[in-house]
């Protein structure tokens, strides 16, 4: 009503009256009905289209000043519906076209937002029913498809941020196994250092053992070339020559205390593979009866002052070639006895011609065992003699029998054994036992049997009485003669025979303090070899053995237990014998170090 009242006459006049004197230039009859015909023309247009009902929301000119909405409502700018209103009339009279075109004009991808098509299609959007806001049919339908390509646009990058977290996981665990494989390679490269020093320090013994290993050659040409009848009667040296190059070798060992040192693991023993040796009795076989771990056959004896030659079995096979080489004493060197057995035979390659002489596969019912290495006419026997004098019987008044030990007798099958190339005797853990350690009614001499007699002076009445039988039968040009000294026991909380342990030691002794003082027997010994004519060596193992608490079979001596056994396995266990592969391999490559020296120095 306001754009009406502001173009209303000043002065009172009518609208018709203004119109007269407007064109008062036409002033005849027919040209004033003419234009009072156009002027109501015109005012009914005018007004029908004002007051027509319409469903486009951007009709004609006076739609908006009847407009029930506020100009806030609208998403159109004021410039932009002034703008439309010229193009209302032809979008009334030509809905179908306006609606294309502006559809085309909206969905174009290539209108630019300054452009004139981009300003039309406005219009279009603002003057279509089907794009304005307040349509209540279409506009849910857009919405609900643009919030259904929003859900999956969301599913999409979340699967996309899922895919990126998992690859960074894998990436953190491909540089967590890179890191990984980075410790080992570096762990590797120490091994690999570890190990090329250790074959460095190989290198420098194999040099200095080169020389030695060929006395095989040259003992198996001497002894092929000898004529069988003059082979009688020779000495050992004479039968076993030692390369010359042996010297720095032999100078080593000559000035060397072998029995004073440490064990070092040493991961190329043991000298043969564990349960590779089938004639190990299952006393000793701790790899067979299931003992878990192996350092204790991985140790290696080192002397402070020289290295030990490994010992060469195909060269000690040479060296015994034609010769017997006997064990006698107990249960320690039968121990010795199969550890040599079974480094020997694992360098032959033949194993049927290793055997027992009469077929045995047991070692411990008998009083005698020889294995024989046929290629080599050798044999390695062992012989029970575990007090090395003779085990006895005594008649008293009443004309009972009890068992005595003769002191002034050697045992019976010394006489079997006395001309041997090499002898290597022991004794010493019987006489811990409780007749030999109480000495009631139990020692004898001649006929007297004494009724107490200290342990000590019975052990050196039966070594007097070896010494003596050794000097009187064992010819020392032909013969070398060994003692191997005691062989320490560990036990635990108890001894042999009363719940004693060592099923839980897995290493060595490392501190010194810790080993026991040297047995009197031991000193016993020393001072009746002194006395003897025939030179005897002493393998003085003792305190390298105390070092070894881990060696032992413990719970691991049998692979089969009784009822009673199955019920206390802890409470017998075995501290003094120990498991092969282990210690008892060490002895056996001290006595083939001291072969080496025994032979040269008789050949000189």
């Amino acid at each position: 009503m306001a754009d009406v009242t502001k173009y209303a006459p000043i002065n009172g006049g009518t609208l018709i009256s203004d119109f007269k004197s407007y064109f008062s230039p036409f002033k005849t009859r027919r040209s004033v009905t003419l234009a009072y015909t156009f002027i109501f023309i015109f005012i009914a247009f005018t007004i029908f289209l004002a007051f027509s009902p319409s469903s486009n929301s951007s009709s004609p000119w006076f739609t908006n000043i009847f407009a029930t909405t506020t100009p806030s409502s609208s998403s159109v700018s004021t410039h932009q519906l002034s703008g439309s209103h010229f193009s209302s009339i032809y979008y009334y009279f030509f809905p179908n076209s306006s609606s294309s075109s502006s559809q085309s004009r909206y969905s174009s991808p290539t209108s630019n937002a300054g452009s004139p098509a981009t300003a039309f299609s406005l219009r279009n959007f603002t003057e279509d029913p089907s794009l304005q806001p307040n349509n209540s049919t279409s506009l849910p339908s857009v919405n609900q498809t643009v919030s259904e390509e929003l859900k999956q646009n969301q599913s999409r990058i979340h699967d996309k941020s899922e895919e990126s977290k998992l690859n960074l996981s894998r990436i953190h665990d491909k540089s967590e196994e890179s890191k990984q494989n980075q410790s080992r390679v570096h762990d590797k490269s120490e091994e690999s250092k570890q190990n090329q020093s250790r074959l460095h320090d190989k290198s420098e013994e194999l040099k200095r053992n080169q020389s030695s290993i060929e006395v095989a050659k040259s003992a198996n040409r001497t002894v092929n070339s000898s004529p069988k009848s003059g082979s009688q009667g020779k000495t050992i040296a004479e039968k076993t020559p030692v390369k010359k190059g042996s010297d720095d070798l032999l100078k080593s060992l000559m000035k060397c205390d072998m029995f004073d040192g440490n064990w070092v693991k040493d991961d190329s023993y043991p000298l043969y593979k564990p349960g590779s040796c089938s004639l190990i009795d299952e006393q000793f076989n701790c790899f067979q009866n299931g003992r878990p771990d192996n350092g204790y056959h991985k140790q290696k004896w080192k002397p402070k002052g020289c290295t030990l030659p490994r010992l060469d079995g195909s060269h000690m096979l040479e060296m015994l070639r034609g010769k017997r080489l006997v064990f006698v004493g107990d249960s320690l060197n039968r121990n010795m006895w199969e550890s040599l057995i079974c480094i020997l035979r694992n360098c032959v390659k033949d194993k049927k011609k290793v055997y027992e002489e009469k077929g045995r596969h047991h070692f411990r019912a008998e009083a005698s065992y020889s294995f024989v290495f046929e290629d080599y006419k050798c044999t390695v026997e062992f012989f029970v003699a575990p007090f090395i004098v003779q085990e006895s019987e005594a008649t008293e008044k009443n004309g009972t029998k009890k068992e005595t030990l003769r002191l002034d007798l050697m045992s019976r099958a010394a006489e079997k054994y006395k001309n041997a190339d090499i002898i290597v005797f022991n004794t010493g853990h019987w006489w811990t036992h409780e007749k030999t350690s109480t000495g009631k009614d139990y020692y004898q001499e001649g006929s007297h049997v004494y009724n107490d007699l200290n342990v000590l002076e019975a052990f050196r009445k039966a070594l007097t009485t070896w010494g003596r039988w050794v000097d009187s039968k064992v010819d020392s040009k032909k013969s070398l003669v060994f003692f191997r000294g005691y062989s320490a026991s560990h036990f635990s909380g108890g001894q042999w025979n009363s719940g004693g342990q060592c099923d839980h030691e897995t290493e060595p002794i490392k501190n010194e303090t810790y080993l026991k003082p040297y047995p009197p027997k031991m000193s016993v010994l020393e001072r009746v070899m002194k006395g003897m004519k025939t030179p005897a060596t002493y393998l003085n193992i003792t305190r390298m053995t105390d070092y070894r608490k881990d060696g032992h079979p413990s719970i691991y001596r049998k692979l089969h237990m009784t009822q009673q056994e199955r019920r206390s396995p802890l409470h017998i266990q075995d501290c003094s014998h120990w498991c092969l592969p282990g210690v008892p391999d060490a002895w056996n490559e001290i006595l083939y170090a001291q072969l080496l020296l025994k032979l040269n120095h008789n050949r000189a």
